[in-house]
């Protein structure tokens, strides 16, 4: 009998879905209306502030970025949030910002679950997908990490995602593939009956419960969806070579909009990552890390900030064409919920207070620009989207209370 370590298992495991609802469910589901959707997108390097936010107060036409988005009204940027306890956390802060674990520069550091990972194991069962994480560029982790505190790898390759969500499948080679997890499983359980005869600590043998109970759940719900046709959509992807970067999240941002219009998963993360080395969009050519510590100086902030308009142009065009897909009540941007942010407030210095945030979309009554009156906790609107999404939930990372700053 082959023996699986610990750490092999918890790496099986680390790249799983999570615990979802009963498959039993979905038969009864038929005609109704949208279902509630939910996006993160982490702009890992942030935005310059002074062209980011409101001149005026709760005036999006006097920000330089936003003052030429599509779907203003349906828009709410918040301003004066932070993680706490993130005050020296550096590049490192990234892994925190879907969790607002403390400390994450720490060598001791062990992360919490991420918010999306929360609201996939209420809104993923559903779905042949029970979440999608997108990343430009292939680190092994981004901003999603499981309840083990384990990070898990998202995808970064276009055109793989698009098969994966679109394509012909093997069914031949998926059931092979299936009978391979299933001896893994059946392994497994070997072996916790095994460390259950020879004493094993509960912790070891608790963590061995877990991941089964996720194995099993991940067998079942792809044994649900393997004879299920994919959708079919045509290509729409851009292979514009001359701007790989803005290419790259153009196409992410497609297949965010295709995977939610089909149905195809209702939750999904977008790490806007950088990695050294320079990166070529409209007007400049450059490392988008190294410009990003401009020093306020003039020049090199206008070149940073050619950077930073070309994601916000992707940001605006996903809006715009979700709110062009109409659905039952209203739109797609209507039933998704568009949450873009940065785990910076200022890269530059490498502080992490009044973190830029924006929340669009979702059918809430947006207020344009929400300033609040002192430094809050950034994991109290990440509870608050916990309840707007039906999690029971009292408390979530360092949240304090559900302030109602989304308005229904």
């Amino acid at each position: 009998m082959r023996n699986i370590s610990r750490k092999d298992f918890l790496k099986i495991g680390a790249a799983l879905p999570l615990a979802v609802h009963s498959l039993s469910l979905r038969a009864e589901q038929g005609k109704k209306r949208p279902p509630k959707r939910i996006i993160f997108i982490n702009s890992c390097l942030g935005f310059y502030k002074p062209y980011f936010y409101p001149k005026k107060r709760g005036d999006l036409s006097t920000s330089d970025y936003l003052k030429g988005m599509k779907t203003k009204e349906k828009m709410t940027v918040f301003q004066n949030l932070f993680h706490p306890g993130m005050e020296t956390s550096n590049h490192d802060s990234e892994k925190s910002f879907l969790t607002g674990t403390p400390s994450p520069e720490s060598p001791t550091f062990v992360n919490g679950m991420s918010l999306d990972q929360v609201l996939a194991r209420q809104m993923g069962g559903d779905t042949r997908f029970p979440f999608l994480n997108f990343s430009i560029y292939d680190r092994g982790w981004g901003i999603s990490w499981n309840d083990r505190g384990s990070a898990i790898p998202p995808m970064h390759d276009e055109q793989k995602i698009f098969q994966m969500l679109f394509g012909k499948e093997d069914l031949k080679a998926k059931k092979q593939q299936l009978q391979n997890d299933q001896n893994i499983l059946d392994c497994v359980r070997r072996d916790l009956a095994q460390l259950r005869k020879q004493g094993a600590n509960a912790g070891k043998l608790e963590s061995y419960q877990a991941v089964i109970a996720e194995l099993e759940t991940q067998l079942n719900h792809e044994k649900f969806w393997l004879n299920a046709s994919k959708p079919k959509v045509p290509k729409s992807l851009s292979d514009d070579q001359d701007f790989v970067f803005s290419t790259k999240i153009r196409n992410l941002f497609e297949l965010a909009k295709l995977a939610f219009q089909t149905d195809s998963t209702r939750v999904i993360t977008f790490s806007m990552d950088w990695i050294d080395g320079a990166i070529k969009v409209p007007g400049v050519t450059g490392g988008w890390h190294s410009l990003s510590h401009h020093a306020n100086r003039p020049d090199i902030i206008a070149r940073l900030s050619k950077i930073e308009i070309d994601t916000l142009k992707h940001f605006n065009q996903f809006l715009f064409e979700m709110d062009q897909i109409k659905e039952e009540g209203g739109t797609l941007l209507d039933h998704t919920t568009v949450v873009m942010g940065s785990n910076f407030g200022d890269a530059s210095n490498h502080t992490c207070k009044n973190l830029p945030m924006i929340v669009a979309g979702g059918g809430y009554r947006h207020q344009a620009h929400t300033v609040l009156e002192q430094p809050t906790p950034l994991c109290n609107l990440y509870l608050e989207l916990l309840h707007k999404h039906n999690v029971d939930a009292g408390a979530f990372g360092s949240s304090v209370a559900d302030l109602g700053l989304l308005k229904s």
